[in-house]
C-alpha cells in the first residue's frame, strides 16, 4: 500500500510538475547578435530578449495583442493613452516593476550606439507622466492609434540594472535583469545562450528549470543534433530536409505561414552608387537604381514561382507587397509581379541602358531560409536581361552594420510584420530616413516618397480602423507602384521537435521555451 502510494504522489507530481527539473536545448538556425535587448531590432535578438524581458503589450501566435506588464490600456483623449501596470511584479534582482522602469525604457533606444531600430516605436511620445507607480500616459502630437501595436515591440528593462549600462553589460549578464519567465545565464557569441526559470514569473511558470539555445546556423549541423539528440528542437527546417523530417516517426513538425517578407533594397538615393559599374566592372557616373523604370526592370527579371518551387521547393509564397492576406493593411487586388524578361529589357532600353549594367548583390548567408541561395538566384535572373550581376555574402552581424551604413548597391533584407499590421514595413522600410521621427531605420536604399510619407504619417492619425487601413493601402500603392523595394517572398515557418514535445508555431516566427510543453 505505502508503495502503491508513493507511485501515485510521484505521477501526480509529475502531472503538476510535468519538467520540474528538465532542460531543453534548442537549435536556433539564427545568430543572436546580442543580449542588450535595444541595440539592434532583429527578430533573433528579440525572441531571446522576450523571454528574460517583458514588454508592456505581448502578442499571441497569431499577432493578437495581449496582457503584458500592462493589464490594461485606454485611450483617455486624442493625445493621451493610458497603461495600467500590473502590481507585484519584480525584476529577477528581487527589486520592484513600476512605471519609472517604464519611463527609462521609453527614453533608451535613443541613447543606444548600435544599428538601433526600436526609435520606430518611441518616436511619437512627446510626454510621459506618471501619474502612480503602476500608471503611466504617454502624449503624442496627434492622434496615434497605433501606440498599443508599438509597446508590443518593445521590452521592459530595470532602470536600476541598465542605469548607465552599456550593450556588453547585457552581454555579460550584469545588466541583463528582467522580469520574464526566465533568468539570464550565460550568453557565449556564436555558440549558445543559457537560461534558467524564473520561479517568481509574474505569469505561468515555464515547465523547463532551464533552457539552451545553441545557435546552429549551419543547416546540416542543425539537422544532425535534432537527429543525433544533441538538441530537442530546432527552428527553421531546411527546405531539402523537409519531406525527410516529415517521414520520420520520432520527429513532431510544426508549420505555419509567416508574416516575413524578403525582399530586395535599391540605392535611390544616390548619384552615384559604389557597386554599380558598366559591364566591364568600370563604376558608373550615373546612378541607374535612381530611375523608376530600371527598378521595375529589376523586379519584371525576378521569377518569383521558381524562386518559391526551386530554392524554396514549396516552402515560401511569392509575395506582391508588404504584409500576406489576412493582415492589416492588406490589398487584394495587389498581386506579385509577373515574370517578364521581355518587358524588362524594354524598361531598361527606355531608361538608357538598353545593354544593362554591372551591379553586386549583397545578402546575408545565416539569418533567413536559403538567404545566400536567393542572392544568387536573383544574379542570375538579372543576367538574362543585361544587368550583370557580382553577389557578396556575409554573416547578419557583419552584414546588419554595413547595410544600416548604406554601403550596398542592391541589398537583400527579410522584415517580419510583427505588429500585424503594414504601417510597421512602412514606416521601417520605406518611410524617409528621419533620425528625429524614427522614420527609416531599415530604409538600407534611402528611398524618398514625399507624397507617400504625408499618406502615411496620416493613416498613423487616424484612429478610425477602416479609414487608417485605406489610407495604409493606399500608401502601400504608392512605394510599390514607384518600386520602392523589391518584395520577393513570404516565408513558411517551420520547427521540428522530438515526439515528446509540441510547440503552437507563430506567425513572427519567435521560438519561445516557455511555450513548449511535453505531451
Amino acid at each position: 500500500m505505502a508503495k502503491l502510494l508513493h507511485t501515485l504522489i510521484g505521477a501526480l507530481v509529475m502531472a503538476v510538475f510535468p519538467a520540474a527539473a528538465a532542460e531543453l536545448v534548442i537549435g536556433l538556425g539564427a545568430d543572436v547578435t546580442s543580449i542588450d535587448p535595444h541595440f539592434v531590432n532583429l527578430a533573433p535578438n528579440n525572441s531571446i530578449a522576450e523571454q528574460v524581458f517583458d514588454p508592456l503589450v505581448r502578442r499571441d501566435a497569431r499577432q493578437r495583442l495581449t496582457p503584458g506588464l500592462a493589464e490594461s490600456w485606454r485611450s483617455v483623449d486624442d493625445l493621451t493613452w493610458e497603461f495600467r501596470l500590473r502590481k507585484g511584479v519584480k525584476f529577477h534582482d528581487g527589486s520592484d516593476f513600476t512605471a519609472d522602469d517604464v519611463v527609462f525604457t521609453l527614453d533608451r533606444p535613443a541613447t543606444i550606439k548600435g544599428p538601433g531600430g526600436f526609435t520606430v516605436y518611441t518616436r511619437p511620445i512627446t510626454g510621459k507622466i506618471v501619474v502612480d507607480p503602476y500608471t503611466i500616459r504617454l502624449k503624442t502630437a496627434a492622434p496615434y492609434p497605433n501606440m498599443p501595436i508599438d509597446m508590443s515591440g518593445l521590452v521592459v528593462v530595470s532602470s536600476r540594472a541598465a542605469k548607465g549600462a552599456s550593450t556588453e553589460d547585457f552581454n555579460s549578464g550584469k545588466a541583463a535583469v528582467g522580469t520574464g519567465p526566465f533568468k539570464f545565464v550565460r550568453y557565449a557569441k556564436g555558440d549558445r545562450v543559457e537560461l534558467a526559470r524564473n520561479d517568481a514569473y509574474w505569469g505561468a511558470k515555464p515547465v523547463w528549470e532551464r533552457v539552451t539555445f545553441r545557435l546552429i546556423t549551419s543547416d546540416p549541423s542543425r539537422i544532425a543534433a535534432l537527429l543525433a539528440g544533441d538538441v530537442q528542437m530546432i527552428e527553421i527546417i531546411p527546405t531539402a530536409d523537409y519531406a525527410k523530417l516529415k517521414g520520420n516517426k520520432g520527429i513532431s513538425i510544426f508549420v505555419t505561414a509567416s508574416n516575413r517578407m524578403i525582399h530586395l533594397h535599391l540605392d535611390s538615393n544616390r548619384d552615384r552608387s559604389p557597386f554599380v559599374t558598366d559591364k566591364a566592372g568600370k563604376p558608373l557616373e550615373k546612378n541607374p537604381l535612381k530611375d523608376a523604370r530600371v527598378r521595375h526592370a529589376i523586379s519584371k527579371a525576378i521569377n518569383r514561382a521558381a524562386i518559391v518551387e526551386r530554392v524554396m521547393e514549396g516552402l515560401a509564397i511569392p509575395a506582391g507587397q508588404l504584409v500576406p492576406e489576412g493582415f492589416f493593411g492588406y490589398i487584394p487586388a495587389l498581386k506579385p509581379e509577373a515574370y517578364d524578361p521581355d518587358g524588362a529589357r524594354k524598361l531598361l532600353a527606355e531608361a538608357g541602358f538598353p545593354d544593362g549594367f554591372g551591379l553586386t548583390l549583397h545578402g546575408p548567408n545565416n539569418r533567413y531560409i536559403n538567404d545566400e541561395q536567393i542572392v544568387q538566384t536573383v544574379a542570375q535572373m538579372l543576367a538574362r536581361v543585361g544587368i550583370v550581376a557580382r553577389v557578396e555574402t556575409m554573416p547578419m552581424s557583419v552584414y546588419t552594420g554595413r547595410a544600416t551604413r548604406t554601403e550596398f548597391s542592391a541589398a537583400l533584407l527579410g522584415w517580419g510584420v510583427s505588429t500585424g499590421e503594414a504601417s510597421y514595413p512602412l514606416r521601417s522600410l520605406l518611410a524617409t530616413w528621419n533620425k528625429e521621427k524614427g522614420f527609416g531605420p531599415w530604409n538600407f536604399g534611402r528611398y524618398s516618397n514625399p507624397k507617400m510619407d504625408r499618406v502615411l504619417e496620416q493613416a498613423l492619425a487616424t484612429v478610425d480602423n477602416a479609414r487608417r487601413e485605406k489610407l495604409l493601402q493606399e500608401a502601400t500603392r504608392l512605394a510599390l507602384a514607384d518600386h520602392g523595394l523589391i518584395p520577393l517572398h513570404y516565408q513558411v515557418n517551420t520547427w521540428a521537435a522530438r515526439r515528446n514535445l509540441t510547440y503552437v508555431p507563430r506567425t513572427d516566427e519567435r521560438t519561445y521555451a516557455h511555450e513548449v510543453k511535453t505531451r
